[in-house]
């Protein structure tokens, strides 16, 4: 078994962003900049956010968080992403998931212009990404792929089972898997028994946030198992979908949680942030 290993990863691929950044401050005097939406007081948002925060300033990007409460019109927010659209030193706009019920999050996503799109959920981005045409692709899924590129796992040809059909993680992530040739199995809440489908898999990817879902008897020898889940224990400890301690011992490969599909999530909304500057109108 080898752990695949997205911290060391998503560190590499930050560490080229921040040089490739010096470089387009010489070349272009453009600073990538990322706005970032945040609304109400959830913790794992504002966690969440405060690490992408962190993460843009490591690599030398102008980075500004919009903070809302959580009574705010639906109204203002789309005021304020129409601001950012237009707003030449913001490249990257990316807003806090889940809103608050009372805000139709899809008409939020659908403000945003498609060139500043880096978390890859709008309209435009996906069904672009779905044909296989360049685009923004949403940052876990395509995290995701790079790891199977780093780790040389080829997916052509190869039965993949994805557990969750999430428009954030699930969906995107069999289109990239289609694209590449996979032949894939979208499972979810509805599945009669997803075991029947996850034990024949090559490569099971899981993110439903369902702690120890996929235990030892659902995958079969040799298999590579994504872990996308991400749990937290009342002890503050994190764990993913996948039973590790014992699923671990039937693998070729897996990623840890954490330290595996998490810190990559981060490492593509920069990627993302990065190539938008560099198509920057000046």
């Amino acid at each position: 078994m080898q752990l695949i290993d997205g911290k060391s990863l998503a560190s590499k691929i930050q560490s080229q962003i921040t040089q490739d950044v010096i470089k387009l401050k010489e070349s272009k005097n453009i600073t990538p900049g990322l706005a970032v939406i945040l609304v109400g007081d959830d913790a794992a948002s504002h966690s969440y956010v405060k690490m992408k925060a962190k993460a843009c300033k490591d690599v030398g990007f102008y980075s500004i968080v919009h903070e809302m409460p959580s009574s705010i019109s639906q109204e203002e927010i789309i005021a304020t992403i129409s601001m950012m659209n237009q707003n030449p030193r913001i490249d990257g706009i990316l807003v806090q998931l889940p809103l608050p019920k009372h805000i139709d999050t899809t008409k939020i996503i659908e403000v945003i212009d498609p060139k500043k799109d880096v978390d890859g959920f709008h309209p435009y981005n996906v069904g672009r990404m779905m044909t296989g045409l360049e685009s923004f692709v949403a940052c876990t899924p395509l995290g995701v792929m790079k790891l199977f590129e780093e780790y040389n796992i080829n997916l052509q040809g190869k039965d993949v089972c994805v557990v969750g059909a999430s428009n954030i993680v699930g969906k995107p992530m069999a289109n990239l898997l289609v694209n590449a040739n996979a032949t894939v199995t979208v499972t979810h809440i509805y599945t009669k028994d997803l075991a029947s489908h996850t034990k024949n898999a090559d490569i099971v990817i899981v993110g439903t946030g369902v702690q120890g879902l996929i235990k030892e008897d659902m995958v079969k020898e040799g298999a590579v198992v994504i872990d996308i889940g991400f749990n937290r224990l009342e002890n503050g400890s994190i764990v993913g979908d996948v039973d590790f301690a014992n699923v671990s011992k039937k693998c070729s490969y897996i990623t840890p949680v954490p330290g595996g599909v998490g810190p990559m999530t981060i490492a593509m909304l920069l990627s993302n942030t990065f190539d938008a500057a560099q198509k920057r109108d000046i």
